[in-house]
């Protein structure tokens, strides 16, 4: 059902993208982005999580971590993540099939601006072998335009190894 809430809420929203289905896993970043080839940081993971009482989505690049500090500050208290269970409720996607589309109730969606050094990224398309390709200016435009700062890309020395 996840994987359709995605392709229904896409037809209507952006007609002109399509899901790709895959063969090979995409459920982590590296798998991913080994099937799509292209760097980690492609790949545009959606966090769910928790800050005060409210639960809301954070989509950021693959290879950056959530700060402390840094969300703190951007979303006004610390974040929890969401337990499986939890995040598929709400979302109606298993994890490792995360996205901010097709969702069965609105919630609350920030971009980290982390995935602003990319052109394209591919988030997840609802299912474990499911992702959408898009520029970040269109994932932008469907998720709402709210940008905040609360992740850390990897530093130069760990892009390296």
């Amino acid at each position: 059902m996840s994987l359709d809430s995605v392709k229904a809420d896409l037809a209507i929203r952006a007609p002109d993208l399509s899901v790709l289905e895959t063969e090979s896993s995409t459920a982590t970043v590296d798998t991913a982005a080994a099937v799509h080839g292209v760097e980690p940081g492609q790949i545009a993971k959606t966090l769910c999580i928790r800050v005060g009482g409210e639960v809301m989505l954070l989509v950021t690049r693959g290879d950056a971590r959530l700060d402390n500090q840094k969300s703190k500050a951007a979303l006004g208290g610390r974040p929890r993540m969401l337990g499986a269970e939890e995040v598929e409720q709400l979302t109606s996607h298993k994890v490792g099939g995360v996205c901010p589309f097709g969702l069965p109730a609105p919630l609350p969606i920030h971009l980290d601006t982390s995935l602003k050094v990319y052109d394209i990224v591919i988030p997840a398309g609802g299912s474990t072998h499911a992702s959408v390709r898009l520029t970040v200016d269109r994932l932008a435009a469907l998720c709402g335009n709210k940008w905040v700062d609360a992740c850390q890309p990897p530093r130069l020395e760990e892009q390296a190894s």
